[in-house]
């Protein structure tokens, strides 16, 4: 355990009274989102700059960064510059207008990229020296040629379209996040015409040309040398266009909007309509043209013509246009090059060897999984058990993101088969997941599974699954809930904390809120869970109104939110007025925060950490000081609106001392700590690395103690001493 600091849960004075209390409503006092959220942007390229990372992980840095910009376009952007042509003058808390943001994104994203194309500069010799070369193509040898010509004509070539413009051949339609070369040919009558030819993101986009015996790198044996595939394509057009003159050919890339309006209340099939909405994504408006820094005038003003874009919309680059696509490198087989693998901790109390019944054991005590460092496993276990136990009657579970060949979505089909009653809410406006959602949907519905595709107006974005049982005379249910999706594959790679209970009262709860997601429902309170749009504003509120009570009455109000984003104006607020009451607050905010931390007389109480490191930090927690009567609830939701008011979240109490202080001291406590991947949020919005040295602290890396300190949770509970809380 690191050592600790001071602790702030002492009482603290009450502050004197301020001589002015601050406008909440003043702009000057709240962050524009989509700035906060490129400044996150910021922090992930930070990453790939860092050289204590392997290599391989920061080329995956740089990929993350190219695709979390493409999606940033694709929904943010978008959603800006449509407001901006239907006129629209609104403008958010921190004042900015639609204009004044797009202008400053573009400024900003400018600079990002600037950036992330100079740290790859520095790290392609580094590659080179490990025997992974990134050649240009004008550089190969005769035999690097003939091996990448080779590969064009037996595998590029049988792929490629080239698609002609020209009075009876229609501007062809440049698909969403496509690599394409703009061409432009000679006849033969000397007449120059202009081509697109797509660069197939079936194939690899990095093209191995050979392994070379003379490399002087220390690892000749894996020495690799590879050439992008629009640079083979690029070079071999002339077999595309026979009989024709090639005069010059240049790479672009297109992202358009991703954004998916649907008129629920007009759609009779909500399933069919997001289909097509799928569909119709590759056909949006161009939000971003990027194109090489040498393309001349007359190419780009062919494309900006057709496109219909304007010159705002453009990005020139040098290097790779589209980054996303570096994760061809990270999936080399250079384990050496990479973070070194782990194994997830098994709670070895909870699956002996299959031999004891899961449900006896939830039954006994309430298990609590800390993702990636405990397993998802014994969550996988707990739904295949139910669904093959004769005496389980039905399952019902919500399904917002669960990946392809998902053994959770396996273990509800065979529930059916096992001839159980199972409803399965899958939402299908999860973002981006659309497409698998909708196919996992028609499997589930064919093999007879209740589904329920969402409400009207409202994602489903609680993590909730629902086991009933018959135990005896009696039915007994059991319940998981969850920060994090049932997605087997992010469980490896995000933070979740979730729990298996059988808590008559969360039972209770959990049967009410599937009635109301499957059926019709008025309900306007739950015993113990807080569940949006119903009760979760009210509760979150009523909580920190009751610190600021306790700040004031002397008793020393403390505050911990660990989320993905801050964004609601009500909560910001109401923070501002507990940071000034003398509550002590710390906020973990991975991504958006726009709160300004650290403002004498505002939020001098309030201090804003980030943590980027190897896993993707997902868990939401909210902890209450409450006077020494501590509160913790975990869940699902982050506080932004569209959270709070326009989805079904539900966050979901831990009342059992023990798993309390351990999430405090060996989860919160931690990241607090941290001083390595932990950067500090200054009240300009700029962050700034938190450093051992500032405070004597040792160097703590948050994510790699956890991965050290990782262990079946008896353990971990029963060796918590039972300090007497303050």
């Amino acid at each position: 355990m690191p050592k600790k600091a001071p602790d702030p849960r002492k009482k603290t004075a009450q502050p004197e009274a301020a001589e002015a209390a601050p406008d909440l409503n003043d702009s000057q006092y709240y962050l524009n989102r989509e700035l906060s959220l490129l400044a996150f942007q910021r922090r992930v390229l930070e990453e790939a700059e860092d050289d204590s990372n392997p290599l391989l992980e920061r080329v995956k840095f740089l990929s993350i960064l190219g695709s979390n910009l493409d999606e940033f376009f694709m929904v943010r952007v978008a959603a800006l510059a449509a407001q901006l042509d239907a006129g629209t003058l609104d403008v958010g808390p921190d004042g900015m207008t639609l204009r004044a943001q797009l202008i400053a994104i573009r400024r900003e994203v400018k600079r990002l990229l600037k950036e992330a194309h100079r740290c790859l500069e520095k790290l392609l010799p580094a590659l080179e020296e490990q025997g992974l070369r990134i050649h240009d193509y004008l550089s190969l040898g005769p035999s690097q040629v003939a091996v990448a010509q080779e590969y064009f004509s037996h595998t590029v070539f049988p792929v490629l379209t080239p698609l002609a413009f020209d009075p009876g051949r229609p501007f062809p339609h440049i698909s969403n996040l496509s690599l394409n070369l703009a061409v432009s040919i000679r006849d033969p009558l000397g007449h120059e015409h202009f081509a697109r030819v797509k660069v197939p993101d079936s194939l690899p986009q990095l093209v191995p040309i050979n392994l070379s015996p003379n490399s002087k790198t220390k690892n000749r044996a894996k020495r690799i040398d590879m050439v992008w595939l629009e640079e083979i394509v690029a070079a071999n057009l002339n077999a595309l266009f026979p009989g024709m003159e090639v005069l010059e050919s240049y790479p672009f890339h297109v992202t358009r909007d991703a954004e998916m309006a649907i008129k629920e209340l007009e759609a009779e099939d909500l399933l069919e309509t997001i289909e097509e909405g799928v569909r119709q994504r590759r056909f949006g408006t161009v939000i971003r043209l990027m194109v090489t820094q040498d393309m001349p005038a007359h190419i780009l003003g062919i494309l900006m013509t057709n496109l219909e874009v304007e010159p705002r919309t453009v990005y020139r680059t040098s290097g790779p246009l589209s980054l996303k696509r570096l994760m061809s490198l990270y999936t080399l087989d250079r384990p050496e090059l990479k973070e070194p693998p782990f194994v997830p901790a098994v709670l070895q109390n909870l699956i002996p060897e299959y031999e004891e019944d899961i449900f006896a054991l939830i039954r006994r005590q309430n298990i609590l999984l800390h993702h990636p460092f405990d397993s998802f496993q014994p969550v996988i276990e707990f739904l295949e058990r139910a669904a093959r136990d004769p005496t389980v009657v039905a399952m019902k579970i919500c399904l917002y993101r669960v990946g392809r060949n998902s053994p959770v979505v396996e273990s509800l089909l065979e529930a059916i088969e096992e001839e159980k009653q199972v409803a399965a809410l899958v939402e299908l406006k999860a973002r981006f997941d659309e497409e698998s959602n909708i196919e996992w949907a028609r499997a589930l519905e064919r093999a007879g599974v209740h589904v329920v595709y969402g409400l009207v107006g409202l994602k489903i974005h609680s993590k909730v699954a629902l086991v009933v049982r018959q135990e005896g005379d009696r039915m007994v249910r059991y319940v998981h809930l969850s920060t994090g999706n049932y997605n087997a594959v992010t469980a490896h790679l995000y933070t979740d904390i979730g729990m298996l209970t059988a808590d008559e009262e969360i039972a209770d709860d959990a049967a009410d809120l599937f009635n109301y997601l499957t059926g019709y429902s008025a309900k306007s309170d739950y015993r113990k869970l807080l569940v949006a749009p119903v009760n979760l504003r009210r509760r979150l509120e009523e909580f920190i109104e009751r610190e600021i009570k306790h700040a004031r009455n002397g008793q020393g109000g403390q505050l911990i939110f660990k989320v993905n984003s801050l964004v609601d104006r009500r909560f910001i607020q109401l923070l501002y007025r507990a940071s000034a009451a003398g509550v002590k607050i710390d906020l973990l905010v991975r991504g958006i925060c726009c709160l300004r931390p650290g403002v004498p007389g505002l939020s001098e109480n309030i201090r804003v950490l980030s943590v980027v490191g190897r896993f993707l930090e997902h868990s939401r927690v909210f902890y209450f000081r409450n006077g020494g009567d501590e509160q913790l609830y975990l869940g699902s939701a982050d506080l932004m609106p569209r959270n709070i008011d326009h989805r079904v979240e539900v966050l979901f109490p831990v009342e059992d001392p023990k798993m309390l202080h351990h999430i405090y001291d060996g989860i919160l406590t931690v990241y607090l700590s941290d001083t390595v991947k932990a950067r500090r949020m200054m009240p300009d919005g700029s962050y700034v690395r938190v450093k051992a040295a500032q405070d004597g602290r040792k160097e703590l890396n948050s994510q790699e103690w956890l991965l050290r300190s990782s262990r079946r949770l008896g353990e971990k509970i029963s060796r918590t001493r039972n300090r007497p809380r303050p």
